[in-house]
């Protein structure tokens, strides 16, 4: 009997992700896990009111100090209703499109590297929170969201169950998941100027 060894084909990109140096990056992790190790940065300042403006650029990662090409920056407000001036999303509201947007990236990165092609990812956040708390009404009530729920649409060129179980795969390595789930440690120092 004549067996031939069966080699699998190679990973290609797919989807807008560079599966082999993505695969190259976890491989470089996986033997030297200091690199791992990484430590990013926002810096915020007020506007007026209720409107704060934040400025992502620097972090550290892969062993040193990183840089962008350009600054992001971030608009924060409040609406309205809660004496704000509507001129950005407010900080809960970032909250939820970083769930939305972690998982939707990660999804994109596990369905390439799986080699399914997609056709769209959608991804709905919605957190219900009691106004009472943050607005010192009642100490009874929590400042945060009492319930965040998230439903990720995803359609691709495999079946309905391995689309799921991407899908599972992706909330169990999302950061922004893990953080809302199991809580972070939060120092805050305050420095009157």
């Amino acid at each position: 009997m004549n067996t031939q060894a069966m080699e699998k084909p190679a990973k290609v990109a797919k989807n807008g992700v560079d599966v082999p140096t993505l695969l190259a990056t976890i491989g470089v992790v996986k033997d030297a896990p200091p690199a791992a190790q990484f430590q990013f940065r926002a810096k915020g300042e007020w506007v007026s009111g209720t409107h704060s403006r934040a400025t992502v650029n620097g972090f550290f990662g892969a062993g040193e100090e990183q840089g962008r090409a350009q600054d992001f920056v971030i608009e924060g407000d409040h609406p309205a209703v809660v004496c704000g001036a509507d001129k950005a999303p407010t900080p809960i509201e970032y909250l939820l499109s970083a769930l939305a947007a972690c998982l939707t990236a990660g999804v994109g990165n596990i369905a390439s590297v799986r080699q399914i092609d997609l056709e769209s990812v959608e991804t709905t956040v919605e957190g219900d929170i009691d106004m009472q708390g943050i607005l010192g009404l009642d100490d009874n009530v929590r400042n945060g969201f009492n319930t965040i729920r998230a439903t990720v649409k995803i359609k691709g060129d495999a079946p309905a169950e391995a689309l799921e179980r991407v899908v599972q795969q992706s909330i169990a390595r999302s950061a922004v998941f893990d953080m809302l789930t199991n809580g972070t440690k939060l120092d805050v120092t305050a420095v009157a100027a």
